[in-house]
């Protein structure tokens, strides 16, 4: 069987960067990407072209647009290397800071809460902007200078007084970095050169974008992180539809994948017979990352769950549509009658109004909007009223009757002056809509529960604003058609497999690593809790960026898989270090991108069946005052303030209360200003009632390792004394955490060598233990019957120490 460092599933926002940043570190990577390859001049546009421009393999429809009709919304996403950077409109927009929301209350129950704030992500939204390559719109420019569509924009939002601005694009304006713009004009290849090997050239403003820029101008992820990661050996393989995963004996895992044998390019040819595949191919690796999209990786976590006990309850929760709102400015006027839009010239969008964000703080985004200049004879022929029509044929019939054979002017009324498409402009709209959807299995397919009525108010507010700006320009509004059958429509399908702070909460941690499963991540729109608000695509990259960064530097945030493989940890080099136990069988569930799945059986044993894992959540705070406790206490003082909030998982119950070290994780964060801020628990453990140092004595021990804000490695390493002696110490022993601060990551055995940073008590508080006895959650069987377990024990020990005689 094949085997490499790392396989990703998908070449998208994720993906791409996932496999660039792994590949140029020097690991074996293999791209899996379902569609095909597209350069510059092969994206469709005659009829023939763009009807076979879809994907549906049972139909022999190898396309881009993969089309989604769910109960409740619609959806459009795309299948080809580059994922929807291929089909996207080029903003690269960061998310607002105050849209990092923490445990924000939603409607129904439960809460959006990211675990990421932006400091986190900005130096890779740099990163991914550099490598990206992003400009505004060159509105000041000559020959850029009269896009009526962006002035348009600019002249309503000023009047409103609304917050206009030009975005970031994904566009070659200009042939080099820092070169005048210029259309049509040929483009500088960078030093990792092009996959295609076909020239590209700069933007010409043809508004053909979302059909795929065929002049090469848009810098979609083909031409910069693909390209640099073949440069660096990756290996990247198109029309490889993944159908499986499963974790593999001894670690890591493997892929079980079709490969697509299109008949011909040539649509006869294509729809000729049954559609045609090999496979199905199986490769292994130590690290898989899914970057297949928000419905694809879902898809397959839903489908193969059976293989990855223990995974997250969460798994499908946390769907949005990224408050996507589509709306049309008709016949817009002014002075002069008419007021000249011109849609189809420029880039799909070049400027944006940011809305302020209410009361509720869901603030939202509306940009211009464009398509291909050839859809405007679409617009002009669907705007043929029977008056139109009744003219032509009445002067047809006076110039036969008159002998009068010039039909120029009949024909020029009958196809009109481009009124409606030169004065017409689409609106699109984004923002922070509810993210209460379920993605689920339906008869083995994929379906959404969410009708987005939770988010009324939002698109309300969002279509008031945009009938405001139509009054300005003196245009008609118009909904998009299904909105008049209140369906949501989205080209930015968000969550499924969402990150969050503990099994609890998320599938993943905030680095997209699976809870429970070492060397499993999320690097797409799945992994995020919430809408993005502004267009997700540069936050996507940011956080495969993170991600990325967090394997190489082998920073993992666990040492064991809620389903008992035991992980050691994850290397920059391979192969990951771990031990895990013997499975016996995996489901052959099928899972992939398409519609019709075959599905296999869903109960086969495994030897990680029967066990129970156990997790809460602790805070504590306090201070800690520079230097050891000896001068510490010389220099006296309040301290500075420090507080964490973990979440201690127990990855098997039973194993937990039989093993002397009764060892678990700790994952969460630490907070003091000594170190820079809220800091993430790179690697944790907690020890329950290990012996002290009389027999009687028992102690709880903490170690957590993490690094400061200036990328210092820290250890704090704590623990409370449970030592016997009247019942009333019992309450200040269990609440009192004795904490050290150490400089590098200490192991227990290297405490005594350490240079100590700080030193200090750390307590829990009363309200926070009752919080604390709320967070209790379990996964696997007889969760009832774990706690039970876990409280006898706890009790059992205190009862040893403090109990009488």
């Amino acid at each position: 069987m094949e085997h490499v460092d790392a396989v990703v599933v998908g070449s998208g926002f994720g993906g791409s960067v996932a496999a660039y940043r792994l590949a140029e570190a020097g690991l074996s990577v293999v791209v899996l990407e379902r569609g095909r390859a597209y350069a510059p001049g092969d994206f469709p546009r005659g009829p023939a072209q763009l009807g076979r421009a879809f994907w549906d393999p049972a139909e022999n429809l190898y396309g881009m647009f993969d089309i989604w009709s769910f109960s409740d919304c619609d959806s459009v996403v795309a299948s080809g290397l580059g994922g929807g950077s291929l089909i996207y409109a080029n903003v690269m927009l960061r998310k607002d800071e105050d849209w990092f929301v923490h445990e924000q209350a939603l409607p129904g129950g439960g809460y959006e809460s990211w675990p990421v704030t932006r400091a986190d992500l900005e130096p890779h939204y740099d990163a991914v902007e550099r490598m990206i390559g992003v400009s505004p719109y060159p509105l000041s420019h000559a020959g850029f200078d009269d896009t009526l569509k962006t002035l348009a924009m600019r002249d309503a939002a000023a009047e409103l007084g609304l917050d206009w601005r030009l975005p970031p694009l994904a566009v070659s304006f200009a042939p080099s970095p820092g070169a005048q713009p210029c259309q049509g004009v040929p483009l500088t290849d960078p030093a990792y050169g092009n996959l295609h090997g076909v020239p590209r050239r700069t933007c010409r403003l043809c508004g053909e974008c979302d059909l795929g820029c065929n002049e090469g101008a848009k810098n979609s992820l083909d031409h910069t992180y693909l390209s640099a990661a073949r440069r660096h050996g990756a290996d990247l393989r198109t029309l490889h539809e993944v159908r499986r995963i499963r974790p593999r004996v001894g670690g890591g895992y493997d892929v079980q994948y079709i490969e697509h044998m299109p008949r011909g390019d040539e649509a006869v040819d294509d729809a000729d017979g049954p559609p045609r595949w090999t496979g199905p191919h199986t490769i292994s690796c130590d690290r898989l990352v899914l970057a297949a999209g928000t419905y694809g990786t879902s898809y397959l976590l839903l489908k193969n769950r059976a293989a990855f006990p223990g995974l997250s309850g969460t798994l499908g929760t946390r769907f949005c549509g990224n408050g996507d709102m589509l709306a049309f400015l008709l016949r817009a006027t002014d002075r002069s009658r008419t007021r000249p839009i011109r849609a189809s010239r420029g880039p799909v969008i070049t400027s944006a109004i940011r809305l302020d964000d209410g009361a509720d703080g869901r603030g939202a985004y509306i940009e211009d909007g464009g398509y291909p200049e050839f859809v405007d004879y679409l617009v002009e022929g669907a705007d043929m009223r029977p008056g139109r029509i009744a003219r032509f044929l009445l002067r047809r019939l006076r110039n036969i009757l008159t002998h009068d054979t010039n039909l120029s002017a009949e024909f020029a009324e009958l196809i009109g002056r481009g009124e409606l498409s030169g004065t017409s402009l689409p609106l699109l709209g984004m923002g922070r809509d509810v993210p209460d959807g379920r993605l689920r299995l339906r008869d083995g397919r994929l379906d959404v529960d969410w009708e987005g009525e939770t988010s009324e108010d939002y698109y309300e507010r969002l279509r008031s604003i945009m009938r405001r700006i139509g009054d300005v320009l003196g245009a008609e509004y118009a909904d998009s058609p299904p909105w008049w059958r209140k369906r949501v429509m989205t080209v930015h399908p968000l969550g499924g497999a969402p990150m969050g702070r503990h099994p609890g909460e998320g599938v993943c941690d905030a680095y997209g690593e699976v809870f429970g499963f070492p060397g499993l991540y999320v690097a797409d729109g799945a992994a995020l809790p919430g809408p993005v608000g502004a267009n997700p695509s540069l936050t996507i990259a940011a956080l495969a960026d993170r991600m990325s960064t967090r394997i190489l530097e082998g920073r993992t945030s666990r040492a064991t898989p809620v389903a008992g493989a035991q992980a050691v940890r994850v290397s920059a080099v391979p192969p990951i270090e771990v031990a895990a136990e013997a499975q016996a069988g995996v489901p052959a569930a099928v899972s992939g991108g398409g519609r019709t799945f075959a599905g296999g059986p869903a109960d086969e044993p495994s030897v990680f069946e029967g066990r129970t894992s156990l997790w809460f959540v602790e805070e504590m705070r306090g201070r800690l005052t520079p230097g050891p406790a000896r001068r510490a206490a010389r220099v006296g003082g309040a301290g500075s303030p420090f507080s964490f909030r973990l979440t201690i998982t127990i990855d098997d119950i039973d194993r937990f209360l039989t093993e002397p070290e009764h060892e678990a994780r700790a994952e969460g964060w630490i907070e003091a200003d000594m170190c820079g801020g809220r800091r993430p628990i790179a690697r944790g453990s907690f020890n329950l009632f290990v012996p002290g140092e009389t027999s009687e004595q028992r102690r709880m021990c903490y170690r957590l390792h993490f690094w400061d804000a200036d990328d210092r490695p820290r250890t704090l390493a704590g623990r409370k004394e449970i030592q016997p002696g009247a019942p009333t110490r019992l309450w200040l022993d269990t609440s009192t955490l004795h904490a050290r601060l150490l400089e590098g990551h200490v192991e227990e055995d290297g405490d005594e060598d350490a240079t100590v940073v700080a030193t200090g008590t750390l307590r829990i508080l009363p309200s926070d233990l009752v919080r604390m006895l709320t967070t209790f959650r379990t996964a696997g069987p007889d969760g009832a019957a774990a706690v039970t377990r876990f409280c006898r024990f706890f009790l059992g020990e205190l009862w040893d120490v403090y109990g009488p005689g």
